[in-house]
């Protein structure tokens, strides 16, 4: 398959938005604040890492299912599934590996100790307000896991009131509701759902575990936040529960995860500010199958952040950062595999500015890790506004991971995928270069990048076993851009990218060389809009054997029913053409979901 039809109109499209005077109704976006990328507040104008954010009414309008489908439309972001909703989900952040990208819920770190990822199949849509993507490696911020980037999920407004319903394809059934409350000192809010799919077949008769039967997935979820004022200080609360059941042919995965945090912010002085935060988050998956496990992955933290205004338009950001972390591994019958434990304390700083046309970020970080030593890191960037409007960057970046328990101590399976105590740590260099435009609403944004990691950890050989492979080579362009077209609009990004063993050359696998998506808006009258949403891969290696390119096209539309409510209705695959993201699994054809939504008007008051 090639994506020249779908590349070439979107290319023309983004092109052609330098040239339309319309104004897009998101262009507030544009003047957004950010913190992921520089853990500290800034507008998104004046952020010189390549980010995408994704707020509240984005997500709704989206339409989409679930936060994988989500985030594969994305820039710069391979998904693989291994079968329907539910089933167990791997993010490539600019051909990284899963692993690679270092997942935060509302500033807690939620990579699982054991495997080293975080998988997003089950956090639920309902419990976000705020995403936030940074491709590119932040470790002189944020330590150990970020060489492809950071994704942040903020969870949902205390203040806020809603309720949703969905009803869809493969017997699938939701409801969820969030409740707020907000006054002249604080906020509070509580929200919870629950999903039950009935499912597809999670497998294809290629696979040596094929059941022709439906694999289920039934989810509950629960999150509780609160926010108040304690004299000049804020004091914040989040936590969030998520219960998980997942069928797959001949067994079945309960996955029960929990996180939350506290932050404690403020003025310290007239130029000073900080921020206090502690954390936990916790991880139980439970495997009964003729494979059976049962893994364990605890995590607490403690970050202390001070920002210095030190002139006009610069200042001076410094921390600590402190993790204790512990994964437990027992086999089918109870029996402890193993019981591994690390701590890891990390110091940073960095010195941003704007001046005269020039904005630059410099950071540097020292991690002492208690069972791999000490590591330091360092990123720099500049950005030079040519134009009303106009802005060129480059950035040089370090990255490195600490090899997870799993790729250290696991005994694998006979003797096959086994981990191994002699990993060395992972270390990324990255060097990019962007150009971006933005004025009335639209914009448009191109980035290059380079990045080498050596010693990444592959399991390879024989019996697949941990090993360092020697250096990989991700290279890649990116392009988005949208605009409005009359009351239509318009958004879209492509995607080229080569993920290889710079050894050997063959292709890190699942990472499609090509990639492109458009999403585009059609408001038929006050009351009624229509969309729809392309996404197209080009063929990419699996264990097996290449995956064969596809193309998908999802069509959506929502009326407004009185205010507050809305009703919606998302028709996935709309052409029902086969397309396989994991070898071996199987993937929806058709399907449909009809939802009913009702959010709470602010009170004027």
């Amino acid at each position: 398959m090639t994506l020249h039809p779908l590349a070439a109109g979107l290319a023309l499209a983004l092109a052609a938005s330098t040239a339309l005077a319309a104004p897009a109704d998101d262009a507030a976006t544009l003047d957004a604040v950010v913190v992921t990328a520089t853990r500290a507040l800034q507008p998104v104008r004046l952020d010189l890492a390549a980010s995408t954010v994704l707020d509240r009414a984005a997500i709704e309008a989206s339409q989409a299912p679930d936060v994988v489908d989500l985030l594969a439309r994305q820039a710069g972001i391979d998904v693989s599934r291994t079968g329907g909703p539910g089933s167990t989900s791997t993010l490539f952040v600019r051909g990284g590996n899963s692993n690679h990208v270092l997942v935060l819920v509302d500033g807690v770190r939620v990579n699982s100790a054991q495997q080293g990822l975080y998988d997003v199949a089950h956090l639920a849509l309902d419990r976000i307000e705020r995403i936030e993507i940074v491709r590119g490696p932040r470790a002189a911020l944020w330590g150990s896991d970020a060489i492809g980037g950071v994704i942040q999920i903020f969870t949902r407004d205390p203040g806020e009131t809603s309720a949703r319903v969905r009803l869809g394809s493969a017997e699938r059934r939701e409801a969820s509701v969030q409740w707020g409350l907000a006054g002249d000192r604080g906020s509070l809010g509580i929200g919870g759902g629950v999903q039950d799919i009935g499912g597809i077949n999670a497998t294809t008769p290629r696979s040596f575990s094929f059941d022709p039967d439906r694999d289920g997935y039934r989810n509950r979820h629960i999150g509780l936040s609160a926010r108040t004022t304690l004299g000049t200080q804020q004091l914040a609360l989040n936590t969030l529960a998520t219960n998980a059941d997942v069928d797959f042919d001949r067994g079945r995965t309960f996955a029960h995860s929990r996180s939350g945090g506290a932050r404690l912010g403020g003025p310290l002085g007239e130029a000073w500010e900080h921020a206090l935060s502690v954390g936990h988050a916790r991880e139980d998956l439970l495997t009964r199958s003729s494979f059976g496990s049962r893994f364990t992955s605890r995590r607490s933290s403690l970050d202390w952040l001070h920002e210095v205004a030190v002139a006009e338009g610069q200042s001076v950001l410094f921390g600590v950062n402190h993790t204790d972390e512990d994964a437990v591994s027992r086999n089918a019958s109870g029996g402890l595999v193993f019981d591994r434990g690390r701590r890891n304390t990390g110091l940073f700083t960095a010195w941003r500015g704007d001046a005269s046309g020039h904005q630059w970020d410099l950071a540097a970080r020292v991690d002492d890790n208690s069972q791999f030593g000490r590591t330091s890191s360092a990123q720099a960037a500049w950005g030079w506004t040519l134009a009303e409007g106009w802005q060129a960057r480059a950035s040089w970046g370090q990255g490195f991971r600490a090899p997870s328990t799993n790729e250290l101590y696991s005994p694998g399976f006979s003797g096959f995928f086994a981990g191994n105590p002699l990993l060395r740590p992972e270390r990324a260099r990255n060097l990019e270069a962007g150009l971006e435009w933005a004025a009335d609403g639209r914009f448009a944004s191109l980035s290059a990048y380079r990045s080498r990691v050596a010693d990444l950890v592959a399991f390879s050989g024989p019996r697949s076993a941990a090993v360092n492979v020697n250096l990989a080579r991700l290279e890649g362009v990116e392009l988005e851009g949208g605009f409005a077209w009359g009351p239509s609009r318009w958004r879209g990004q492509l995607g080229w990218q080569r993920a290889e063993n710079a050894r050997t050359g063959a292709e890190l696998l699942r990472r499609a060389p090509r990639k492109a998506a458009l999403s585009v808006d059609l408001p038929a009258n006050d009351w009624l809009d229509v969309g729809f949403d392309a996404v197209a891969a080009s063929r990419r290696q699996d264990f097996d054997g290449p995956l064969g390119g596809y193309t998908r096209v999802d069509l959506r539309a929502s009326a407004d029913l009185a205010p507050g409510w809305r009703l919606g209705l998302r028709v996935e695959n709309l052409l029902d053409r086969p397309y396989t993201l994991a070898s071996g699994f199987a993937t929806p054809g058709r399907s449909a979901l009809l939802e009913l939504s009702y959010r709470a008007t602010p009170d004027p008051r």
